[in-house]
């Protein structure tokens, strides 16, 4: 092997481990996938696996929400909420609190991309680091719990509430205790830890393009309005597409089709476990008798989009399988994607700290995993 050939397998290998860790849950789902298909071999059946209107709707949504956020439409209206509290706890519960609202708008994982930033940029500029750690978690913990009112919020509840065509007014109905418990301990941490210190913002010129913006928002309300029934999904898959090729092809090009190949995988994992009959009976068995408890847990070990799409194969009880996968978000650092990405930025401002943010982030998550699992079996 020559110089060149050396660098460029150098090269290859470096792109290929960065691509296997930005994408480790979509890989995992494919492993997955392939190995059910050995026992299950592909058929016709296999077409009935997808849920095509999710597949859709996230594809929408996620879409606009990459051109929103290119003109900064997010970050710039976050920070003028940020400007206008003058101390520490009351800026680190705004940040939270519009990540907790961010996530019901345009899906956790995508709130979490566009506030951790501002985060790091209100807490930086104004030497106050030493929250970080406190304020990421928050933060995660907002965006995972925040997601839960809303059929969009989080992608597991978008499939959820497709699959088992739930009423708009009981899904929120089922949702709502949990998101309010969510929102009074998430309020109660930052007072508690988070000292009122003086704090001071600088106010950046930033303009927003208001043309774009309108446009781009009456995109988003007719992904809202595909999400929730109102007009087939068909449309927007033609509508949004085409306007954004010619508004801001970049967009496109953003979108998180790591996710979306992660849906599919898994259609098929759990469509060719439905099928297996010995597979079927154990999970049948074990969610008639808990299905929060046991939809929880899973979360905890194969994240809880994986165990909304697995599970829903072999329960009818959406209520508590809605809430299970919801609250099960928290916990260990795989109960969702959304935590890994927490991680991820953490990690990238603040190298071998590790040990420090994992034993902070478990002590939280466990809390408030405990805390709701043991309020939501009581109510349940």
């Amino acid at each position: 092997m020559n110089k060149t050939h050396a660098i460029h397998f150098v090269d290859f290998r470096h792109h290929l481990t960065v691509f296997a860790k930005k994408n480790a849950v979509m890989l995992i789902a494919f492993c997955a996938a392939l190995i059910t298909s050995l026992v299950v071999p592909p058929d016709a059946a296999y077409l009935d696996y997808f849920d095509y209107k999710t597949l859709t709707c996230l594809f929408c949504v996620l879409a606009v929400v990459c051109a929103l956020k290119n003109i900064r439409f997010f970050y710039i209206l976050a920070k003028k909420v940020v400007q206008c509290f003058k101390n520490a706890r009351m800026s680190i519960l705004a940040l939270v609190y519009i990540t907790f609202i961010g996530s019901m708008l345009i899906a956790n994982d995508m709130a979490l991309l566009t506030f951790l930033p501002l985060g790091y940029f209100v807490l930086t500029t104004t030497n106050k680091q030493k929250y970080m750690a406190f304020t990421f978690i928050m933060q995660n913990i907002a965006a995972n719990l925040g997601g839960m009112l809303t059929p969009f919020g989080n992608p597991q509840n978008l499939y959820l509430y497709t699959k088992f065509t739930v009423p708009n007014g009981e899904f929120m109905s089922i949702m709502l205790l949990p998101f309010c418990l969510s929102i009074a301990i998430i309020t109660l941490c930052c007072i508690i830890f988070v000292k009122p210190e003086p704090l001071e913002l600088e106010d950046e010129k930033v303009t927003l393009d208001p043309w774009r913006t309108v446009f781009y928002l009456v995109l988003f309300a007719l992904s809202i309005v595909i999400v929730f029934r109102g007009i087939p999904y068909w449309i927007g898959l033609i509508i949004i597409p085409i306007s954004l090729l010619f508004a801001d092809r970049k967009a496109l090009a953003m979108v998180d089709y790591g996710l979306l190949f992660t849906f599919v995988f898994f259609f098929i994992f759990s469509g060719n476990m439905a099928r297996i009959d010995v597979v079927r009976d154990f999970f049948s068995m074990l969610l008639e008798k808990n299905t929060l408890l046991v939809s929880t847990l899973s979360c905890q070990i194969i994240s809880n989009v994986p165990s909304a799409i697995l599970l829903s194969q072999f329960t009818g009880n959406y209520p508590e399988l809605l809430v299970g996968v919801n609250i099960g978000g928290v916990g260990t650092l795989i109960a969702s994607l959304a935590s890994l990405i927490t991680f991820r930025e953490y990690m990238s401002h603040n190298p071998g700290k590790a040990g420090y943010y994992i034993g902070m982030f478990s002590a939280f998550n466990f809390g408030f995993l405990i805390f709701l699992a043991a309020v939501m079996s009581f109510v349940m």
